[in-house]
């Protein structure tokens, strides 16, 4: 190692396999095991709705526990003796998905085909970010640096996934300028996907969901907010045909497998069928959502409440000329767009936070999350003195440590 830290134990968000929980512990501080690393203090981390799918334990690897979440802001502290672009003390973006290290000849299926942070053994085994300080492999190629500004860095922090995601479910849907959108989900990346589009000219957005306040957001960066479950109203698709008879050009799935129907029950297939009933002809649906099944196992003990596959509308589908085209985004590669973005002050996309907490109160805020009364939560980590004020909006409670 090129420097040393001192190494003891930090404080993390911890997935320890029980549904509806997460546990904050306190648990050893990451160190530098190849000589490409870099260990990054966390200023700021968030919550993403990707956790949410491992708090309700569908979702994870087959070894809990281990540290949460896969979006932060920090600072380095360390580098090994290979970590060239980054010094200590540079502002970075942890991007969620990091660079592989090699050149990926023949990919393989998730989740073999990538090392996220925060999901356990069989998604790359490295721990997460929602914790004081994160390990960073292949750091030269796995980080961004920004400015060392703290007081900016809820509009650089979803670079390291939700604003990226947005924006990649646009480019699977084969968005262009004027279009008309329609997207599912008034969550953190859904929003993020509407801004996007209208950024990019897209001639009217619409976003789809049924919590007041989420759509109340939407409608203040500029889209059309609907209720699909408005009374009386027939469902999203017939909403959207009502307002546009041809249908949109482009429809982008932000929610995934855990979604609802107009009744508020679970149904797997609700968004993809209605997304192929609202798309006009020739048109193209993308997906960002999580679609994904795992194995029962002890990090993901209720992953049999979702199957496998689900039913879609082929025939309509087919009839009318469709595209669909979705998975991971490829955030690194977007990195650069997005940054410049921000950096011109064009983009802004911080206005999705609805909380900041310390990272005593995750567990709490995880609920909040879950329950829908948070659009996106961020975990504060107060280091700096020129941060400590901005750390949490609401007054933080003892908490006894374990």
């Amino acid at each position: 190692m090129d420097t040393q830290s001192e190494h003891g134990t930090m404080r993390a968000v911890v997935w320890e396999g029980k549904p509806y929980e997460m546990a904050v512990r306190s648990v050893p501080k990451p160190r530098i095991e190849m000589p490409e690393d870099a260990i990054v203090r966390v200023t700021t981390a968030a919550i993403c709705g990707s956790d949410l799918h491992t708090y309700h334990g569908v979702l994870g690897s087959d070894d809990p526990p281990w540290v949460q979440g896969h979006e932060a802001i920090g600072v380095i502290v360390e580098v090994g003796q290979a970590t060239e672009t980054f010094k200590i003390g540079d502002r970075v973006i942890v991007i969620c998905i990091p660079d592989p290290g090699h050149f990926v000849a023949e990919p393989v299926p998730l989740p073999g085909m990538y090392t996220v942070y925060g999901f356990g053994g069989q998604f790359g085994g490295l721990a997460g970010c929602q914790a004081e300080y994160v390990r960073v492999p292949f750091a030269d190629d796995s980080l961004v640096k920004i400015p060392n500004n703290p007081s900016n860095d809820l509009n650089y922090l979803f670079l390291s996934d939700v604003f990226a995601t947005g924006w990649q479910c646009l480019d699977f849907s084969d968005f262009r300028a004027s279009d008309k959108v329609a997207v599912f989900g008034a969550g953190a990346v859904g929003l993020l996907c509407a801004y996007s589009a209208i950024l990019r000219g897209a001639s009217k957005v619409y976003v789809i969901d049924h919590v007041k306040s989420r759509l109340d957001k939407a409608a203040s960066i500029g889209a059309i907010p609907i209720d699909f479950t408005a009374y009386g109203k027939g469902g999203a698709a017939a909403q959207i045909l009502a307002l546009e008879p041809e249908g949109v050009q482009r429809v982008c799935d932000c929610i995934g497998f855990e979604c609802l129907n107009a009744d508020l029950k679970l149904q797997e297939d609700y968004v993809i069928t209605e997304a192929v009933n609202m798309a006009a002809i020739g048109g193209g649906i993308g997906l960002v959502g999580v679609y994904f099944h795992a194995p029962v196992s002890k990090g993901a003990p209720r992953a049999d409440l979702f199957p496998p596959n689900i039913t879609f509308p082929i025939s309509t589908f087919f009839a009318k000329n469709l595209s669909i085209k979705g998975g991971l985004a490829d955030i690194l590669g977007l990195n650069p767009t997005l940054l410049q973005l921000v950096n011109s002050g064009r983009a802004k996309p911080g206005f999705v936070v609805t909380s900041e907490v310390g990272i005593e109160d995750a567990p709490e805020a995880y609920h909040r999350f879950d329950q829908q009364l948070e659009e996106k939560v961020v975990i504060r980590f107060p280091w700096e003195s020129s941060e400590s004020a901005l750390v949490v909006r609401r007054p933080r409670t003892a908490r006894t440590r374990v």
